[in-house]
């Protein structure tokens, strides 16, 4: 009778490549000199979601947003692991994956349109900001508020993609990445996604970004086990656990994942990707009332991903401090160009409120938007109706 103690089992290791000055640990790991155009291009890319951050923080805070979420410390984890996946393979996020869509294609005006919610939003104003949608070539889906629910969309898309390429006769050639925070790690969804993609084979990788907190409640008191990744051992899944500040190994834990998942018909691998939530929870939460700044203060210097990298592209003589300046200030300011530009744009038609949900309008929303249309003609300076494509009429 041999009980298995989880304390007498050493902890997972951390898969690294870089160290926190920029340099490599093990150069059989090195990037290839092929390589660095593409690194200054992941560097730029995580230097944007860092920037738009803190502009978006401070437009919220002048009411020009109702809310938003910034990506600060884990823009490595984001960037890295979009680097290393293929343009065919489908994406579910959280949402702070900001560094995702922006690897995979998305635009300024894309971001700006969603975030002040004008005519040209795909989610038509219904969504919070920073829950991004609309752009077909990208592959990553809708963001969506709901803790956990994408881990099950990913594994239910990548068992589709797998069924799909067996009927054609073909291999598995595609997967599917489920992104999500290490409190989602605690949903339902999450457990119930694992075992499926288990016991199915299902080529799927599971991201998850354990930033150690699920709002304000820190990992010391989400769990007693061994973070995430041993998670996934039990549920008979291949884990890796990786420094999410070093995105040189966050890329290559990903393309590694990605080759394994595919492998023999496919199966899921789980990446439990480290770093620290360096900014509140949200616009809404106040983290030092749970932490303290000193907890907070290295990792914005030693720890960051963005400081790791230009470090090692500055050893490497691919940056230097005016290229920092210049692209700092020309990031700035293309996006508070684009800022005043989408704010300027006509907000979606009123009529989109009851748009999408049933073929047809049915008599419930024919007689809703008639009283809207009552009101807002009864009351004019009281709505902003001008502001919508179409005004009035649209109703």
């Amino acid at each position: 009778m041999d009980f298995v103690v989880p304390q007498n089992i050493p902890p997972i290791a951390t898969y690294r490549v870089m160290n926190s000055q920029g340099l490599i640990e093990d150069e059989s790991h090195a990037p290839k000199e092929v390589m660095h155009e593409q690194i200054l291009e992941w560097y730029k890319n995580m230097l944007f979601v860092n920037i738009l951050d803190a502009i978006m923080s401070d437009a919220q805070r002048q009411g020009r947003l109702s809310f938003y979420m910034v990506s600060t410390g884990e823009e490595g984890i984001t960037v890295g692991s979009a680097a290393a996946l293929e343009p065919d393979d489908i994406i579910t996020c959280q949402y702070r994956e900001t560094g995702v869509f922006k690897q995979r294609g998305f635009e300024l005006p894309d971001f700006m349109s969603q975030l002040v919610h004008n005519k040209n939003d795909p989610g038509k104003g219904r969504n919070m900001p920073v829950h991004y949608s609309g752009r077909a070539n990208t592959g990553v889906h809708a963001v969506a508020s709901t803790l956990g629910t994408q881990i099950p969309h990913a594994v239910g898309a990548a068992y589709a993609m797998k069924v799909a390429d067996l009927e054609a006769g073909k291999p598995v050639s595609r997967v599917a990445v489920a992104y999500f925070g290490d409190g989602a790690a605690s949903e339902g969804d999450f457990h119930g996604a694992l075992n499926v993609a288990a016991t199915r084979d299902c080529p799927v990788i599971f991201i998850c970004r354990n930033n150690g907190f699920a709002i304000s409640t820190p990992t010391s008191e989400q769990y007693r086990g061994d973070g995430i990744a041993s998670r996934g051992l039990g549920y008979g899944i291949e884990s890796l656990r990786v420094d999410g500040t070093d995105i040189f190994a966050v890329y290559e834990a990903t393309r590694e994942a990605r080759r394994k998942a595919l492998e023999n018909g496919g199966r899921p691998i789980l990446l439990e990707m480290m770093s620290y939530r360096i900014s509140h929870h949200s616009t809404s939460d106040d983290s030092l009332a749970y932490r303290t700044q000193d907890e907070v203060e290295p990792w914005k210097t030693r720890d960051n991903p963005i400081a790791r990298l230009r470090l090692w592209l500055q050893n490497n003589d691919l940056w230097n401090d005016e290229l920092e300046k210049s692209t700092r200030a020309q990031i700035r300011a293309d996006v508070l160009r684009e800022m005043k530009s989408a704010e300027k744009e006509l907000k979606p038609p009123l009529s989109s409120i009851w748009d999408d949900v049933y073929a047809v309008y049915s008599g419930e929303q024919l007689s809703q938007r008639a009283e809207m249309k009552r009101m807002m003609m009864k009351y004019p300076d009281e709505y902003d109706i001008d502001e919508y494509e179409g005004g009035i009429e649209a109703l």
